[in-house]
């Protein structure tokens, strides 16, 4: 190979970085304003409010996810927010909500089953549990537990599935046990740039423990 190929495929090499670095860094910027302002309705909004400003937190995550079609992360957060509008908005269109959040979780799972430490996974398992059953809807505890475990495989020390596997396992009539998950979520570490998202969560952890503590 002569120096000037060299020096060409070299250039051209360097060109193709910078454009995935630049859609990298497109995507977690992205991803990390879906997530600040998901913590900012769920956790700081009036629950009056939440409903159209979820309206319009879904349209910027559909954006990205028609941005990066084959990347699993923007299905995952788009149908966190739609399975979490769908807990605020109700009714059959809630239904609808969850049905295409599980679809875009399965299609995530198919691209990237560890994408975002397991939250395919943790999702899923939210929403098998907390969804009616047949003919309602997909509900499914077997399910919802399996997918939850598979969440910890992957991130055992997390917060979030520590915290739905809690919520689960106390649903369940099992106090005892999810007593100990809802303890070591309360420890999980600090995730970077999700602090608001961190101290919401922390704060329902607590209210799930006095609650089991005040039926026993």
């Amino acid at each position: 190979m002569s120096r000037w190929v060299k020096v060409v495929f070299s250039l051209v090499l360097a060109a193709y970085t910078l454009v995935a670095v630049a859609q990298d860094d497109g995507l977690e910027n992205g991803i990390l304003e879906i997530q600040h302002e998901w913590a900012r309705i769920h956790y700081q909004l009036p629950e009056a409010d939440q409903d159209k400003a979820f309206v319009k937190l879904e349209e910027q995550a559909a954006g990205l996810e028609k941005t990066y079609p084959n990347r699993a992360e923007p299905k995952v957060w788009r149908a966190i927010v739609l399975s979490t509008h769908a807990g605020v908005s109700g009714g059959l269109g809630a239904l609808s909500k969850v049905k295409s959040a599980r679809d875009l979780l399965l299609e995530a799972e198919a691209i990237d089953a560890n994408a975002l430490d397991g939250s395919v996974y943790t999702s899923l398992g939210s929403l098998y549990y907390q969804v009616p059953g047949w003919p309602i809807g997909f509900g499914d505890d077997e399910k919802a537990e399996a997918m939850l475990k598979k969440a910890l495989t992957i991130n055992p020390d997390g917060i979030d599935p520590n915290y739905f596997y809690g919520d689960f396992l106390q649903r369940q009539g099992r106090a005892p046990e999810a007593l100990v998950v809802l303890e070591k979520a309360l420890q999980a570490p600090a995730r970077p740039n999700r602090q608001d998202a961190d101290a919401g969560r922390r704060h329902e952890i607590e209210m799930l423990i006095f609650k089991i503590n005040s039926k026993s």
